[in-house]
C-alpha cells in the first residue's frame, strides 16, 4: 500500500526585502592586494597536479616533460610550436617509458614531411626516462586551424 504524503505550507503576507550590499561596507581590501590574492590562487591552481598520476600519464612527469620537448620544436612556416599548432594527436607513454606520438602536418604537401617526424622522434628520445621513442604520421583527420590552442591563435593574431 502506497503511503500518502502530505506537503505543509506556510502563507505569509510579505516578506521584507533583503538589505542591498554596499561598496564601502565591503572588506577594506585595496587593489592591489586583490590582484595579488587571485594571482596567488591562479598560479596554485595552475601548479597544482593530479593526485595518484603515473609519471606516463597526463600530469605525470614524464608525459609533461615529453609535451615540453614537442613544444620546443617549430613549424618552419608558422612561428608556433608544433604542439600548440594542433600538429599532435596523442602521445602515449608505456611504464618501461617507450613512447608513441602519434601526430600530422598541415598539409601532405608541407616541406619538411620528411623531416619532421624524425626530429620529433629525436627530440622524444632525448627526454630523460624515455626509453625508446616512435611516430606515427597520419592524414585522418586531417589537420585544421580548429586544433590550435589559444596560445597559438592568439600568437597569429586570430583572436
Amino acid at each position: 500500500m502506497e503511503q500518502e504524503r502530505k506537503i505543509e505550507a506556510e502563507e505569509v503576507s510579505s516578506v521584507d526585502t533583503p538589505r542591498r550590499a554596499r561598496v564601502e561596507e565591503a572588506v577594506g581590501e585595496t587593489a592591489g592586494e586583490k590582484l595579488a590574492r587571485k594571482r596567488d590562487y591562479l598560479e596554485g591552481f595552475l601548479k597544482e597536479t593530479p593526485e595518484d598520476v603515473g609519471p606516463g600519464e597526463p600530469g605525470g612527469e614524464l608525459y609533461e616533460s615529453i609535451v615540453a620537448a614537442l613544444r620546443e620544436i617549430f613549424d618552419p612556416e608558422i612561428p608556433v610550436n608544433i604542439y600548440d599548432l594542433g600538429l599532435i594527436y596523442n602521445v602515449e607513454v608505456t611504464t618501461d617509458g617507450d613512447a608513441v606520438v602519434i601526430m600530422t602536418l598541415t598539409t601532405p604537401h608541407c616541406p619538411v614531411a620528411e623531416s619532421m617526424p624524425s626530429e620529433v622522434e629525436m627530440r622524444v628520445s632525448a627526454v630523460p626516462g624515455v626509453r625508446s621513442a616512435e611516430v606515427n604520421l597520419v592524414w585522418d583527420p586531417p589537420w585544421d586551424p580548429a586544433k590550435m590552442s589559444d596560445e597559438a591563435r592568439l600568437e597569429l593574431g586570430m583572436l
